[in-house]
């Protein structure tokens, strides 16, 4: 079993599993950022301790979900903080923590290296230190390029100081797969723009890829070398991009408020791979996401849920979660004992542990879904959109959430921080094993 940790509160001490743990340091960032959000030095009056509080979970949870105008109500201040508390986020809680605890020269502990172990989705906890640094040093890199990039897009429209200030946030935005964005409309004003739509797309893939994936790409650089992990989320990527894109084009070809509103076959086709590509859980967008075709908001649903990849800057329920899935209903019908893929074989607690986060991530958006239907007078489809893209730290939206209540808020506030938070502290309490004392005999129950 994994230890438990101890925090100190005054003179009472609380034992708290390490999950526990994580957790709470999650919530205090949040409360952290919230405070800093709520200054007056943040903003322009139009932001109170309900928008700050919502403002700084969607930001540490990389969601993207907005109440109010992040370029035109939030100061410069106020738009560092939130891209700081991106950082943070897209980093990740274990990631973050062994980096500051290694700052300040405090030990890290056997259970949090099981935990980091975990998240990491590694046999050993000898290379640990080696992969945090990769994933610090893959992050920042990948942000400097990025901001690099779209400079040549902002700095000629808004001068150099604002316009590298843009194109900084925009690309910590899009590599921690946040969807902040500093304009209303998002990123609609550039929606045929190439350098726009290559440099932001290819930011989030990256990120959504996960930091141990391209790790493994740039050390190896060959197929046959390249993990089971990799080689998996790799896969399931492309395909899921090409679903997306294909399924984008052709259902919203003659949509006049979507495509078909689009002055040229090259914007269409730009927008087709930027919306196909971003429900990956970036948040972005380039079109009006709430002119959707009722196919387009259900196919976007799915792939919001499903999101990115494990050790990556995505939520969702992972792209080796479906997979592990999708082998497990294969290899029940061909009555296999084994889950085989690429040469290797899954052992069962792979598919149990898939099973249990598919159940809990379903079980929490209904629930949530159905206090929203009980409590918001908005339409059901729309609500539906916006628990999707909140599980799946996405950031999409159909307009929805700048409408809903303090009821409303609420629940997709715990939605964002549970989506980012509930399924990983899900991982560390299955990582921790433990032996039955007794033995039960074995019977059937009628399935299906």
């Amino acid at each position: 079993m994994a230890r438990r940790s101890s925090i100190k509160l005054g003179s009472t001490r609380l034992s708290l599993s390490p999950p526990a743990v994580l957790a709470v340091l999650y919530f205090l960032t949040v409360a952290f950022g919230a405070f800093l959000l709520w200054l007056p030095i943040s903003h322009y009056d139009a932001v109170g301790v309900g928008e700050a509080i919502f403002t700084a979970t969607s930001a540490v949870t990389v969601t993207g979900l907005v109440v109010v105008d992040t370029g035109a109500e939030f100061s410069l201040f106020g738009q560092i903080v939130i891209a700081c508390l991106m950082q943070f986020g897209g980093l990740g809680l274990m990631v973050f923590a062994v980096v500051i605890l290694s700052a300040f020269g405090i030990p890290i502990g056997m259970p949090h290296k099981v935990m980091l172990r975990e998240d990491l989705n590694q046999a050993t906890i000898s290379n640990l230190g080696r992969l945090v640094r990769i994933i610090v040093t893959v992050s920042l890199g990948c942000e400097a390029v990025g901001a690099v990039l779209l400079a040549f897009v902002f700095v000629p429209e808004l001068g150099w100081g604002m316009g590298l200030w843009h194109a900084i946030f925009h690309s910590i935005s899009a590599f921690n797969n946040a969807g902040f964005a500093l304009y209303p409309d998002s990123l609609s004003g550039w929606v045929g723009n190439p350098l726009m739509n290559i440099t932001v797309t290819t930011m989030f893939i990256l990120g959504g890829l996960g930091f141990i994936v391209v790790g493994d790409i740039y050390q190896h650089r060959k197929w046959r070398k390249l993990s089971l992990h990799s080689k998996l989320m790799i896969a399931g990527t492309l395909w899921l991009i090409v679903i997306g894109v294909v399924g984008f084009a052709v259902l919203e070809w003659r949509n006049p408020g979507t495509l078909a509103g689009l002055e040229t076959t090259g914007d269409k086709l730009w927008a087709s791979w930027f919306q196909g590509v971003t429900p990956r859980t970036a948040g972005f967008n380039t079109i009006d996401t709430a002119a959707m075709e009722d196919s387009t908001t259900l196919l976007t649903i799915m792939l919001m849920i499903v999101g990115g990849g494990s050790t990556s800057t995505a939520g969702g329920i992972k792209v080796t979660s479906l997979i592990v899935m999708l082998l497990a209903t294969v290899a029940f019908f061909k009555r296999r004992p084994a889950l085989h893929v690429f040469g290797r074989s899954l052992p069962l607690d792979q598919v149990l542990k898939v099973m249990a986060l598919a159940t809990i991530s379903g079980l929490l958006m209904f629930a949530s879904l159905f206090a929203l239907t009980a409590t918001q007078d908005i339409a059901f489809r729309d609500l539906a959109f916006e628990v999707a893209s909140a599980f799946g730290t996405v950031g999409l939206t159909h307009g929805a959430t700048a409408e809903l209540n303090w009821a409303g808020r609420a629940v997709i506030i715990a939605v964002m921080f549970l989506g980012r938070v509930g399924p990983l502290t899900l991982g560390f309490f299955l990582a921790a094993k433990s032996r039955p004392r007794v033995r039960y005999p074995s019977d059937k129950v009628f399935l299906g």
